[in-house]
């Protein structure tokens, strides 16, 4: 749009001129043509500024730049034809131009205007190049330009911890300057660019196809958008069908307000963009004068004529053609909720605003001749063509705050001050996307105090719960250090952790340091922390299971003793040695209560006592077993004619023989414990991060001397128990006991290979587990279907049952 401003008109006009039919109707510059009649208006009912003089206007379609062009030299050039120092009349000329909103548009038509001195102000073009008065002498803008939106940006990403990031931009000066003022801020800030690009939305899709390709194939997650509403629509569009996810948009003010994104196909890859856009103001009445907006007031206006049809489909002609039924003239705005009549989010409206105040106030200045001002500080006559020259020198020194509150004024450049509204695109309760204002923006204070974020809640990129991470090394922390790559920048390095045992305490470290022989490093590997000292204890969950069977062994063992105590008068207990019996049910609950001796942490007395008790409980309790079966094997002999052997073996000999074997193991032990006894050892060796804490053996000798005595007793009882096994089954039990011992040794021969092969802990447990497995065979085979018999089946617990002979064995 292309207002026409000019004192000396009395009375509105509103004329169109179309030379190519457009494709679509743009609500949004709609809007900013009202916004300038509202503003002009307000200005022309207000008694204190333009005296007796009334502003005018004339709008022109933009739509291509031909158009534009053509408007512009309408415009400076007037009806009567071309301007001139001769021909020049204040009824056709005009004073400023209001617009274009795109960066290159303005670049086209401003140098041609600027040659005739007419002033030009956008509320909308941004490119930092327009800030070159030598080349755009005569032009204003009352949105910041370019170059403190990209230090924004800049310092946005400093913030936010990206350093390794993607550029994107549209194919044109907007663009092009936009991404080249970017980058050489986010180098100041060390801030490295993984790939920029640039395309157009009348460019070949080869372009758009490359460029997601790009996106897709890069370690970057971010995604700075220098571009319009157009391609970004595109460029979403595409990755859309592609499927593209995990980015994370930083988007110019161009398109990160826009609403119509919210309409566009796949515009939920959007979601959580992040960018700077002007801030947002109140304008008071104008929601009133939008709402109030209808045909009748311009019944000349194609451009209402298309917003009316096309806001409530329905036609103003006489007679309705299509699929449009005629308007019945009832139609209102106040009835309807439209981007049009929505004015809680103006932003780039509110510099319509501005800019037609600048003017009115320039021009203001002007007409009062103000002492001090203009050209050889005198008034001079408005109707001479020198009036752009004078509006142009006023209007540079325009200074005026706005009803809302804000503060307009141009430095030497033309722009306006640079503050800007972080925003975040999120979906509303409504369901819709909507900018979420989330920090600030002002470049005229400290460096420090410019940029502030809320705390709003942000809402991130597609993929992404938290903040995404989008460098191309992260900086390497505590515990690591730093090896720079070949032929990347600066941005790009390895991170190389510690290694195990080293530390590095500072951020960006060269080198590691090595902790002491008892000190590890932590997992951090920014400390060195005292190695932690492990061995099995009641807590954890290996332990508490080898317990808890240790425990339920004395259980069984103790309720056996019960069973064969209640029942030591009948011939089941009598017949096999109850005396025997019920010494050996004692030495297993000894060896059950043994192997908790060595859970817990390794003292000097239980490293004793753990192998002792181990070596003497258990030579006790295959003693008994060894008894049992030379008392079986001797029974059987001396049922024979003629045979007296159990007057040899009788229970005196009984008790010598179990009290000689165990005797031998003590004997053992105290030579052991003597000579050289186990002790705690700190064993520093198995594990580097950690110390085992177990009982060194002393003497391997004596170990294996006392592991080695109850190997051979067990030996010696299998074999005896095994040349007795074709005895008869009912008053024998050497089947039994030769099982019992065929597991227990078993168990042993698998002990060593797993004893000396087991780390740690863990070579404890293994003990514990032979113990207890070897301790459970003896009580499972052994009393097992004696208390059977006793409990279930009572009928063979009888002296007649057990001195018949088997049938199966005659």
């Amino acid at each position: 749009d292309f207002p026409r401003v000019s004192k000396s008109m009395e009375k509105e006009t509103w004329r169109e001129i179309c030379i190519y039919c457009c494709l679509s109707f743009n609500f949004r510059e709609f809007k900013f043509a009202q916004a300038m009649i509202f503003a002009i208006n307000e200005i022309n009912e207000n008694p204190d500024m333009l005296p007796g003089v009334k502003l005018g206007y004339r709008i022109y379609d933009d739509c291509g730049t031909m158009d534009i062009l053509r408007a512009a030299l309408a415009l400076v050039s007037g009806l009567g034809g071309e301007v001139s120092d001769e021909n020049c009349t204040k009824i056709e000329s005009v004073q400023a131009i209001l617009g274009h909103s795109g960066s290159r548009p303005t670049i086209a038509f401003a140098p041609v205007v600027g040659r005739f001195h007419v002033p030009v102000i956008s509320h909308f073009a941004t490119c930092a190049c327009l800030s070159n008065r030598k080349e755009y002498p005569t032009f204003f803008r009352t949105i910041p330009s370019d170059y403190y939106q990209s230090q924004a940006l800049a310092k946005l990403v400093k913030h936010l911890g990206w350093t390794w990031i993607g550029v994107i931009a549209v194919e044109n000066e907007y663009g092009l300057n936009g991404i080249a003022a970017f980058i050489q801020a986010a180098q100041e800030y060390g801030v490295c660019i993984e790939y920029s690009d640039a395309f157009s939305s009348s460019g070949p899709p080869a372009d758009l196809q490359r460029i997601t390709s790009k996106i897709q194939s890069a370690s970057s997650k971010v995604i700075l958008a220098f571009m319009s509403h157009r391609e970004i629509k595109l460029l979403a569009k595409q990755l859309y069908e592609q499927n593209v996810t995990g980015v994370q948009w930083l988007g110019s003010d161009a398109w990160i307000t826009d609403h119509s994104l919210a309409d566009s196909e796949g515009h939920g890859i959007l979601v959580g963009s992040l960018g700077f856009t002007v801030s947002r103001v109140q304008i008071h009445g104008l929601e009133e004068h939008l709402r109030g907006l209808h045909p009748s007031l311009f019944p000349h206006s194609r451009f209402v004529r298309d917003f009316w049809e096309d806001v409530f489909d329905c036609s103003l002609k006489a007679t309705a053609t299509g699929r449009r039924k005629p308007c019945s003239g009832l139609e209102s705005l106040r009835d309807v909720e439209s981007p049009f009549t929505d004015v809680s989010e103006l932003r780039f409206t509110n510099n319509v605003y501005k800019s037609v105040y600048s003017v009115a106030y320039a021009l203001d200045a002007l007409l009062k001749c103000e002492e001090g001002r203009g050209s050889n500080a005198r008034c001079t006559v408005i109707n001479t063509c020198c009036t752009f020259c004078q509006v142009l020198e006023y209007l540079s020194m325009v200074n005026f705050t706005t009803p809302e509150g804000e503060r307009v004024y141009f430095d030497s450049n033309g722009d306006s001050p640079a503050r800007y509204e972080l925003v975040n695109l999120q979906i509303t309760n409504r369901g819709t996307m909507e900018e979420v204002t989330v920090g600030i923006y002002d470049a005229s204070q400290p460096g420090s105090q410019q940029f502030i974020m809320s705390d709003t809640p942000l809402v991130w990129g597609t993929g992404h719960s938290e903040v995404p991470v989008s460098v191309c090394s992260e900086s390497c922390p505590p515990g690591s250090h730093k090896v720079l790559q070949k032929g990347l920048p600066v941005c790009c390095y390895d991170c190389i952790r510690c290694p195990a045992g080293e530390i590095s305490n500072s951020t960006d470290s060269i080198h590691c340091m090595k902790c002491a022989p008892e000190f590890w490093s932590n997992e951090r590997r920014d400390a060195c922390i005292p190695k932690e000292i492990e061995f099995l204890t009641y807590g954890e969950i290996l332990g508490t299971l080898l317990a808890s069977f240790s425990l339920l062994g004395v259980f069984l063992t103790t309720l056996t003793t019960i069973v064969f105590y209640c029942h030591k008068e009948t011939p089941l207990v009598r017949a096999n040695n109850s005396e025997l019996s019920f010494l050996l049910l004692f030495s297993l609950t000894l060896c059950f209560l043994c192997s908790l001796t060595f859970i817990g942490r390794p003292t000097q007395w239980s490293c004793m006592l753990r192998h002792t008790a181990f070596g003497i409980t258990f030579v006790l309790c295959i003693s008994c077993v060894l008894g049992k079966t030379i008392l079986v094997l001797m029974a059987f002999k001396a049922s024979l004619p003629g045979s007296n052997l159990m007057k040899w073996f009788g229970p005196t000999q009984q008790r010598l023989c179990v009290v000689s074997f165990t005797l031998i193991q003590v004997v053992i032990c105290i030579l052991w414990l003597t000579i050289s006894p186990p002790f705690p050892f700190k064993n520093m060796i198995l594990y580097r991060d950690r110390i085992i804490l177990e009982c060194q053996l002393g003497s391997a000798l004596g170990f294996w001397a006392v592991l080695g005595y109850v190997g051979v007793l067990a030996g010696l009882c299998f074999v005896i128990a095994f040349l007795g096994r074709k005895l008869p089954d009912n008053f024998n039990e050497a089947k039994i006991i030769t099982f019992s011992m065929l597991i227990f040794c078993a168990v042993w021969i698998a002990f060593v290979p797993a004893y000396i092969s087991s780390p740690g802990k863990f070579t404890v447990a293994v003990e514990i587990f032979a113990i207890l497995a070897s301790s459970y065979g003896l009580l499972f085979c052994i009393f097992m279907p004696k208390c059977f018999i006793i409990l279930f089946m009572p009928e063979k617990n009888t002296k007649k049952h057990m001195f018949r002979k088997s049938t199966n064995n005659r």
